[in-house]
């Protein structure tokens, strides 16, 4: 019964973690119907709104939102409510202002971004669309920051799953509806890329849509909640309200720092698209740069990028548990957390990246038509990204829960411009095209883990066991790689894509299980938390490995 209150407490505490990564599939998984229905060209043009919207909602997120709850959290404790929803008002309002000024921005600006920034500009009409989703989404955060503030963690995580499954809906009817409706303008005007264009429009309007929805979700909550903070207001105790301009400042102040971290961390994707587009239109292959760039950032971006999520919620209940032991001088537990942290990135990541590889063909022609080779290509050579996006997700955030927060943002800095150096040398002066945007991406990811790793290791005088935790797991998962990829040749021209990646995953699992209780990596209790993890248990004393 203890153990299980504890693991309760945790998965509270951890709850707007694992909803952020849970969002963050949806949103990923909501480009494999958009490839399907809108196209690579499509999904190439919405990319440009898509993450301007996502740059926006970072911003105010990571910044405004996590700020007033912290905000909001303390007043709350201290009884001190009038000052707690004061945070609130100066949040809503400033947050509007802002984004109303971002929206107009980008409304006036669509052109000028879509032609010169990006060198896309068939993609103007989405950008143009998206202005009013940074107002809404602006309005959302505000409002999750305040219910997390006062308690209600579990509403804001409901919210991030009501916008992102809505998204998933209507971006997807948006996006056919206009597909088939651009279908007519492209006869009209001869030109195919008019349909992808409109396409791209529709899936944006779905955006809109979902937070909308999500807003008006928020509002009702609030006014059913109304009449507890009445009675909250009513019981403060404080001496004194603080005025406007003292919270503006605190906000401003404290929201600026994890803002910018949050818009370097995501802000490559613009960049890569614009170098990219800039070396397809030098090597004289303009015409091709949407769909090209649709396959890049609708499939293999969607397939690792849930797979390297998958890995981060695995990890996500270490991190706050190390935390805790460095802010209680527990230095032996901090180093016992982190070694079983390491060790589950291990035993989870490289398998994940191995069996990625090996079923990259019969994967992606599961989930997309068309053409799919470039795709393909590039998830058998960019899988390896799964574990370097996880280590980078363990030791930066490890960084920022043992106050390394200055320490991080210079890896952060030093990994974002030799990314912009990679990406310069092999999209300006080699031309490689997609292949470039990938190797660029493995040195901005790559170096990120390997600075964390040093910076933490170094501060935290840690010493990570490699035999059990690294090399082991990676034998094991390449030797499963090659039975799963023998089983994969045999069972693919009988059996088609999809039943042969679900039959493969469940034989290499297995296997890969039983090959790291062979080799003594996992014991019963570190087999217990897996999945079925009795069942691995009585399994393994049953053929004599246990």
């Amino acid at each position: 019964m203890k153990i299980r209150k504890n693991s309760q407490r945790e998965f509270k505490g951890n709850m707007t973690a694992y909803a952020v990564i849970i969002a963050y599939i949806i949103c990923l998984v909501l480009r494999i119907p958009l490839c399907r229905f809108i196209g690579d060209e499509g999904v190439g043009l919405y990319a440009m709104a898509f993450e301007i919207f996502i740059l926006i909602t970072l911003l105010f997120s990571h910044g405004v939102s996590r700020t007033i709850t912290g905000m909001i959290r303390y007043r709350v404790k201290r009884a001190q409510y009038k000052s707690a929803r004061k945070v609130f008002n100066v949040a809503l309002r400033l947050s509007f202002v802002a984004s109303a000024v971002f929206a107009v921005v980008a409304a006036a600006a669509s052109g000028l971004i879509a032609d010169t920034l990006v060198l896309e500009p068939m993609s103007k009409k989405a950008v143009l669309a998206v202005s009013p989703v940074i107002i809404l989404a602006a309005l959302v955060n505000v409002f999750r920051g305040y219910f997390n503030g006062n308690g209600y963690g579990v509403l804001g995580a409901h919210s991030q799953y009501i916008e992102k499954i809505a998204m998933v809906i209507f971006s997807v009817i948006g996006g056919r509806l206009m597909y088939d409706y651009g279908l007519k303008v492209s006869a009209l005007l001869k030109n195919d890329m008019a349909a992808y264009a409109y396409g791209a429009l529709g899936a944006v309007m779905g955006m809109i849509l979902a937070e909308l929805i999500t807003l008006i979700y928020l509002l009702v909550i609030f006014i059913i909640y109304s009449g507890t903070w009445k009675k909250q207001l009513a019981q403060d105790s404080a001496r004194r309200v603080e005025g406007d301009g003292e919270i503006s400042g605190l906000i401003l102040g404290s929201a600026f720092p994890t803002a910018v971290i949050a818009v370097i961390c995501n802000s490559f994707m613009l960049i890569d698209q614009r170098f990219f587009n800039y070396c397809m239109n030098r090597m004289e292959l303009g015409a091709q740069r949407a769909g090209v760039w649709g396959a890049y950032y609708g499939k293999f971006a969607v397939l690792t990028g849930i797979s390297a999520a998958l890995v981060c919620l695995a990890l996500c209940g270490f991190i706050g548990k190390i935390g805790s032991a460095y802010d209680k001088e527990e230095y032996r537990m901090m180093k016992d957390r982190m070694g079983s942290a390491v060790k589950t990135l291990c035993v989870i990541a490289i398998p994940i990246a191995v069996f990625m590889a090996v079923m990259a063909q019969a994967l992606v022609n599961g989930l997309y038509k068309g053409e799919n080779e470039l795709a393909i290509s590039m998830v058998r050579r960019g899988s390896v990204i799964i574990f370097l996006y996880g280590a980078a997700y363990l030791f930066g955030q490890l960084m920022l829960k043992v106050h390394m927060a200055k320490e991080f943002l210079i890896s952060l800095v030093i990994s974002y411009v030799l990314h912009i150096g990679a990406l310069f040398l092999m999209e300006r002066v080699l031309l490689l095209g997609a292949a470039g945007v990938l190797y660029s991406t493995l040195v901005f990811i790559g170096l990120l883990a390997v600075l964390c790793f040093v910076f933490t290791v170094k501060r935290l005088k840690y010493r990570q066991e490699l035999i059990y935790s690294v090399l082991l797991p990676v034998l094991a998962a390449c030797i499963v790689g090659l039975i799963v990829m023998l089983i994969n040749k045999l069972l693919l021209p009988a059996v088609g894509n999809l039943p042969t990646v679900l039959i493969t995953l469940v034989i290499g699992f297995v296997l890969y299980i039983l090959l790291l209780m062979a080799l003594r990596v996992l014991n019963e209790g570190e087999l217990s938390v897996l999945p079925f993890g009795n069942f691995w248990i009585k399994i393994g004393r049953a053929v004599g490995l246990m």
